[in-house]
């Protein structure tokens, strides 16, 4: 979808503070209340607003590790991909999940307590599919963590 430089300065503006009551919002980008609400509805409709969420401080919940866990497939086959992706979409702990092009055919952000309960995440998935490898990296502190993607908000 292309976004116009005002469907962007809406988008900016709430992923910074998603709790921007609209008229301070459509005060914002220039707007009236209604004309910003439809942007909004469209924003949403089209997918480019996915939701809005409350960030959390995972180690303020007793979450402290942070795990980056490569997967390796046994095979590139799209039963085992649809199955893999199946297995780790049911998982709660895993926050992010990608699929790469390089040593691992994917990387899964997981987060829980301890060893102990990566070490159950770890053989929940691997007692549901065959996997080739999965190594595991372990965060010692966050350096940056960011929500706000960089938009243009200025040119035309």
């Amino acid at each position: 979808m292309d976004l116009d430089r005002i469907d962007r300065k809406i988008v900016a503006t709430l992923m910074a503070d998603a709790t921007v009551p609209l008229a301070r919002l459509a005060q914002m980008v220039g707007l009236s209340q209604t004309p910003c609400w439809k942007r909004v509805r469209k924003l949403q409709d089209t997918g480019v607003i996915r939701g809005r969420v409350a960030l959390v401080d995972p180690e303020r919940l007793g979450l402290g590790l942070t795990v980056f866990a490569g997967v390796s497939a046994p095979e590139q086959s799209t039963d085992w991909q649809q199955r893999f992706e199946a297995i780790v979409a049911q998982v709660p702990e895993v926050m992010e999940a990608y699929q790469l092009a390089g040593s691992h055919d994917y990387v899964l952000r997981i987060v829980v307590r301890d060893m102990a309960e990566f070490e159950r995440i770890r053989r929940q998935i691997t007692e549901a599919i065959v996997v080739r490898d999965i190594s595991a990296n372990f965060a010692l502190r966050r350096l940056k963590s960011q929500t706000v993607l960089p938009i243009d908000t200025l040119s035309a």
